[in-house]
């Protein structure tokens, strides 16, 4: 017995649902879902053109131009891709931009092969606007933000709660001039759906009020939704009060060796090594101004320095020289200013242990 076409969204994404994207591939590249793979019926050539045909000619001549570009041995390597999709997820969907005629047509086409899979009510479109709306009803929702100087792991404390929401980690960016991955930056929708996916799980957990990183507007090249920053500004913040050197202890585990592993994971052991300085060199030259020329200059040789040793012998001792004085004479300073101007909303202050405690009665 057939499935019936999906209009519950919710479920969708709560159960972490395949679904069979049908859009050509630079509509897929500008933005998806997390679980959603590209199977397109057509190609960005293909689409452009009875694009062009549709907009000259009509619907009807574009139709036929479509199965003038798809048909043969085209035809049936497509739908042998979206055979195979629906075999290996009996539970999933397809949907195309809106809903319509890709759709349509790739439904009928696996009918035509055996297979009635269902599609997507209202498509892409309709999944995006329910994500869009998500956020701002979750934005209305109680809120408290976790503050505190670069590497009191604040991050890694919205993670250990269950009511933590991980914007940085929807954003594939840590949000400072260090902070980008090996893996590319998230694009502005796809940061915006595989948060609102966050959102929804943590609903369907059955909570109400969530917390998150005290963030800037902006991560990396990602903007926080508009409806989240502005509930953002009003909310209650704990701030984490952590000494150095247990924070210098935490950046040196995620910038310096997990970033390292990771360069050489992706591009081997000699260039791995050469893009991991890069990395490091590029954030020191992304505060260079505010940090003086002259002062870039010594901390980034004495960073580089670090890395040479630490390729040598596996020595990490080096980088607490060049990540001690940034902490001290630049980025803690700015948290703190950036933090005197909130301070009405501060609530609580506490090492990172009494934070969290705190934090885990208080959002009950």
């Amino acid at each position: 017995m057939s499935r019936p076409n999906c209009e519950d969204f919710r479920q969708l994404f709560v159960n972490d649902t395949p679904l069979m994207d049908m859009r050509a591939p630079v509509e897929f590249a500008q933005g998806a879902f997390p679980t959603s793979v590209n199977r397109p019926l057509m190609l960005d050539s293909e689409r452009e053109a009875v694009g062009t045909c549709y907009k000259e000619q009509g619907q009807e001549a574009a139709l036929a131009l479509g199965h003038e570009l798809v048909h043969g041995d085209i035809k049936a390597e497509r739908v042998a891709q979206w055979k195979a999709f629906c075999e290996a997820n009996p539970n999933g969907y397809l949907y195309c931009f809106r809903g319509g005629l890709r759709s349509e047509i790739t439904q009928q086409w696996l009918k035509e092969a055996g297979i009635e899979y269902p599609k997507i009510v209202g498509g892409y479109k309709a999944l995006r606007r329910f994500l869009i709306d998500t956020i701002e009803q979750v934005a209305a929702q109680p809120m408290t933000l976790i503050g505190g100087n670069t590497g009191c792991g604040k991050t890694i404390m919205v993670n250990e709660l269950g009511n933590g929401i991980d914007l940085e980690g929807a954003a594939n960016h840590r949000g400072s001039s260090f902070g980008r991955y090996v893996t590319e930056q998230r694009t502005q929708i796809n940061f915006e759906n595989v948060l609102s996916v966050e959102m929804l799980k943590k609903q369907d957990r059955g909570f109400t009020h969530f917390v998150y990183e005290d963030e800037g507007r902006i991560i990396g090249s990602a903007n926080v939704p508009l409806a989240l920053n502005a509930a953002m500004q009003h909310a209650q913040i704990a701030v984490v009060n952590d000494p150095v050197d247990v924070r210098i202890g935490r950046l040196i585990d995620d910038y310096v060796v997990r970033m390292q592993r990771d360069f050489v994971a992706r591009d081997g052991e000699e260039q791995g090594w050469i893009n991991f300085a890069e990395y490091l060199a590029r954030g020191m030259f992304g505060i260079r101004k505010r940090l003086g020329l002259e002062r870039y200059e010594a901390l980034l040789n004495v960073q580089q320095q670090a890395i040479k040793a630490m390729q040598n012998n596996g020595s990490l001792a080096g980088h607490d020289d060049w990540l001690r004085p940034l902490l001290v004479e630049y980025y803690d300073p700015m948290y703190t200013y950036q933090l005197s101007k909130k301070a009405d909303r501060i609530v609580f202050r506490g090492e990172y242990d009494e934070v969290k405690d705190w934090l885990i009665e208080k959002t009950k």
